[in-house]
């Protein structure tokens, strides 16, 4: 009873929290902005597909949010590199 309400609403929250993340992307004045919204826009895709994971009954979801995690902080970190250093090959 209670999931059927919460889940819901847990996946605009998030859903909405994607699209705010998005627009910083894309918006943001400096690289530390835009650093910092690719990491919370790649949290909030983690945690939308988990929950629909939930929603839907399946583990595939879950193998899925996985990947995204990896790829995630793989991003994270060339992104670091790149405003640390101006380059990513050195």
């Amino acid at each position: 009873m209670i999931l059927s309400v919460v889940l819901p609403l847990a996946l605009v929250a998030f859903s909405l929290a994607l699209l705010l993340a998005a627009w910083r992307l894309l918006r943001g004045p400096s690289s530390a902005d835009r650093a910092l919204a690719l990491d919370t826009l790649y949290i909030n895709a983690l945690a939308i597909v988990i929950l629909l994971g939930i929603v839907w009954n399946t583990t595939v979801m879950f193998e899925v949010a996985l990947l995204i995690g990896l790829l995630g902080f793989v991003g994270t970190v060339a992104v670091a590199k790149f405003v640390l250093r101006g380059k990513l090959v050195e």
